[in-house]
């Protein structure tokens, strides 16, 4: 629709008194900053423009995420592009109802994957022996856990993985005493180290570039509605673009800390410091990176079912949407 067209219409619905009805779009993500675009595309209307209405789902983990996708229960969602590739498959953690389709249409977090430890715990070696926590077994962060501690000298015989859930979750487990470490996403890890907790590794620093979160939908869904994807990712990266405006950083901040009310404005200030200016965190452009993808790909390779034969990067991505709305 051209926009002297959509003019007209809003001018008509007004004069007649029609309600003007946005397309609600359910998204599943996981409770932690790196939803800072999504808040912002929110509060500054880049949805509204769109004629989306967003709503918010948090996930209490992975398993969960991905079988409401699966069921149609949400229309998308931001995961690890690891979740992706598992559950397409055949490796996920949990059984689907119904084959899934998945794939990532844009990217969301580069690198920013850290292993934090208790205050006492200084390295990866310390670690042998202990419980640590993970969202799931199979999927998500925990081959690249597996990758740190085997690099620090750790066999898989050595520590427990131990289902938590979430990272937020993870997080909290951490500075409760009840995991001796974990896997943290940024910001996540900037609350527990201002409280001495300690960071025993950066993933990126051992295994290279690392795609984290994408944009994840089913393929058949996004056939259905693609207006709808497409005007969720243009308001998504014009929101991203907003975010990374130091000029925007104060209001930027507000948002977070409406968002996460718990968050000091330090915190916060330091969260905007490592999501958009570290080199690591959001990605430009919500831009995937394949390279990095082939990383998550090896790691699934190493430590995933023996004998699986996982394709390229591109055989889990779909740019078209992308593309298309950035034109």
């Amino acid at each position: 629709m051209k926009i002297a067209q959509i003019v007209v219409a809003i001018a008509v619905a007004c004069a007649t008194g029609a309600a003007y009805a946005a397309r609600t779009l359910e998204a599943i993500v996981f409770p932690s900053g790196f939803n800072w675009p999504l808040w912002v595309a929110i509060e500054k209307g880049e949805f509204a423009r769109e004629g989306l209405d967003v709503k918010l789902s948090m996930t209490p983990g992975s398993v969960f995420q991905m079988q409401g996708l699966a069921a149609g229960k949400f229309d998308l969602g931001m995961t690890t592009i690891d979740n992706v590739i598992a559950y397409d498959e055949g490796q996920g953690e949990a059984r689907l109802d119904s084959p899934p389709d998945f794939f990532a249409f844009m990217g969301g977090q580069i690198g920013a994957v850290r292993l934090v430890a208790q205050p006492g715990i200084g390295s990866i070696n310390a670690l042998k022996g202990k419980g640590l926590a993970v969202d799931a077994t199979t999927t998500g962060y925990a081959f690249v856990l597996k990758k740190l501690l085997q690099k620090g000298g750790l066999a898989e015989s050595d520590y427990r993985l131990e289902v938590v859930g979430a990272t937020a979750k993870r997080a909290q487990a951490l500075m409760q005493g009840e995991t001796a470490a974990t896997i943290l996403t940024s910001p996540l890890e900037i609350l527990p180290e201002s409280k001495g907790f300690r960071r025993l590794a950066n993933a990126t620093d051992v295994v290279g570039p690392y795609q984290a979160l994408v944009g994840v939908a089913r393929r058949s869904w996004a056939r259905d509605n693609a207006e709808a994807l497409t005007g969720f990712i243009r308001a998504y990266v014009r929101a991203l673009d907003w975010l990374a405006d130091p000029e925007h950083k104060s209001e930027a901040i507000a948002i977070y800390r409406k968002n996460i009310p718990t968050a000091s404005e330090e915190n916060a200030a330091r969260a905007w410091d490592v999501m958009l200016a570290s080199g690591e965190g959001f990605q430009k452009k919500a831009k995937l990176d394949p390279a990095a993808i082939e990383t998550v790909l090896q790691l699934r390779r190493e430590f995933g079912p023996p004998g699986a034969r996982l394709g390229p990067p591109a055989k889990y991505i779909d740019e078209t949407y992308y593309y298309q709305a950035l034109r």
